[in-house]
């Protein structure tokens, strides 16, 4: 990261503060009933996604294109929740305010990537739903297993490179004077708002990162679904296009639990107050995790169908081994 530094000249003395204080609310009393709440949500969303993640693993009929996609999503759910809420727990609920230096960029580069991976994992499960009703013969040749790995894992490095440099650029920014920083994790913008010397490199890379992992594919997802829209209506039977159209209603839920918040957040017409992104930045965090498993258990029938298979195999079992148990005596 001293590459960064480097280019700026060697007359400039940079002030790196040994740490930055996370400040949280601002003038809310008993904030830290708010904080219990996350971790409450945290630990039903560490639940759920082991849960869906272990399903996929366990059941040979879900190691298809779309539960690799949907195995990945709560994996980046998983990671991201635990990224964030136990080190905010550790911030507020047991008063260490003060985040050492490389700990807060190291804090803010793994927060970032799952936000980021969150939003481009949407788009991997609308590339799905896409060519399964628009081209559904062409679905197992356009949509195999290692397509979708290949799409994920070009998915993973570009936000990995694009965090890197984000929070490469922080490292040439000098902070002589305040180190308070306005949010409830080491965020980006309340971060390199801080700086006293010239700050547009990471100005200019929040914004256009805003808009390459935000706008564009909620763009790309909305696009998508007039197109599905436009094939839907050519399906002779109403009964056929509600039953198509059932197979998208899962991924449009995460589409608007994911996006309606945050973009609250980003758009630049809005004066958002520190406690307003608090409040939606760590809802985004935390509820998508949390529902993202519910949404996918209640409205897709392989996963139901799965489950319902394991639980009745298990209760087999146990009538099985009750029954040998009782006949020993």
């Amino acid at each position: 990261m001293d590459l960064f530094n480097s280019a700026l000249g060697k007359n400039i003395t940079f002030v790196r503060p040994a740490y930055f204080i996370v400040r949280g609310f601002i003038g809310i009393p008993n904030a830290e009933y708010y904080y219990i709440f996350l971790l409450f949500v945290y630990i039903v969303s560490v639940l759920g996604n082991t849960s869906v993640m272990a399903l996929i693993y366990l059941d040979h009929n879900l190691r298809t294109a779309k539960y690799v996609a949907v195995f990945n999503l709560a994996f980046v759910d998983l990671l991201g929740s635990t990224v964030l809420v136990p080190k905010v727990i550790d911030i507020f609920l047991f008063n260490h305010y003060n985040v050492p230096y490389n700990e807060c960029l190291t804090f803010l580069f793994f927060c970032f990537t799952c936000l980021s991976m969150q939003a481009l994992n949407l788009v991997v499960l609308c590339y799905d739903r896409l060519v399964a009703i628009m081209f559904p013969l062409h679905y197992q040749v356009r949509v195999t297993p290692k397509i979708m790995l290949s799409i994920i894992l070009s998915s993973w490095l570009f936000v990995i490179a694009a965090i890197l440099t984000l929070a490469g650029l922080l490292t040439r920014l000098s902070f002589c004077k305040s180190v308070v920083i306005d949010s409830y994790f080491c965020d980006h913008g309340p971060i390199y708002k801080l700086a006293c010397n010239d700050n547009s490199p990471s100005l200019i890379i929040g914004n256009l990162l805003i808009v390459i992992i935000l706008w564009i594919p909620l763009v790309i997802i909305m696009s998508s679904y007039v197109c599905i829209g436009h094939a839907l209506v050519k399906i002779s039977t109403p009964q056929e296009r509600v039953k198509a159209f059932k197979t998208c209603t899962a991924h449009l839920s995460l589409v608007g639990i994911y996006f309606i918040p945050i973009l609250i957040t980003f758009i630049k017409v809005i004066n958002v107050h520190p406690n307003v992104r608090i409040i939606n930045l760590s809802l985004t965090s935390v509820i998508p995790p949390v529902l993202n498993p519910i949404v996918y258990v209640l409205q897709t029938q392989e996963i139901k169908a799965s489950f319902r298979k394991i639980v009745q195999s298990r209760m087999q079992l146990k009538v099985t081994e009750s029954s040998n148990v009782n006949a020993r005596f």
